[in-house]
């Protein structure tokens, strides 16, 4: 059953943790609200990690709502400081991106999305490519291969950086 309100403030969060890098407390709010075709996840990332890896889509764009805390996004090349009440833009085919916590309190923030049919998204730290089908609010996963050569199914994280020790990849 779907619902017409959620409350971030009540939502079950399900902690998520690959390594000593990636570590964030998540709830998928598009689908409980009903919503096919606009995903919404809310994030709250603790100090000096990411929730992601660094990577880009080619058929969906992502908008993220910073609630509070503070980061850095890695949007290409660059890292911008970003805060509260900031709105971040990550175009279909764009640029590569990721949020990191470099603030000393938790880095919450809302990450919205168009579902699509179909979803390709690069890894560019591990090489790495990824093919979602099918618009539910969650993709039904397809696969993770490595870029070049013979396409070989590969797990999620494989080839990502998942210590602590690049601190953010910088």
């Amino acid at each position: 059953m779907t619902e017409a309100i959620v409350n971030l403030g009540s939502i079950p969060l399900k902690p998520e943790q690959t390594g000593s890098r990636f570590v964030a407390q998540v709830a998928e709010i598009g689908t409980p609200l009903g919503l096919k075709w606009l995903g919404a996840t809310y994030y709250i990332v603790p100090p000096g990690k990411t929730a992601v890896p660094f990577h880009r889509h080619h058929t969906s764009d992502e908008m993220f709502v910073i609630l509070s805390g503070s980061g850095e996004y890695r949007l290409g090349d660059e890292r911008i400081p970003v805060g509260e009440g900031d709105c971040l833009g990550a175009p279909a085919a764009g640029a590569a991106h990721q949020l990191f916590n470099t603030g000393s309190e938790p880095l919450r923030y809302l990450a919205v999305s168009n579902n699509t049919s179909a979803e390709v998204i690069e890894y560019p730290d591990s090489g790495r490519v990824r093919v979602d089908v099918g618009a539910t609010g969650y993709h039904r996963f397809d696969g993770t291969f490595k870029e070049g050569g013979k396409l070989t199914p590969f797990g999620y994280w494989e080839g990502e950086d998942i210590g602590a020790e690049k601190d953010g990849g910088k």
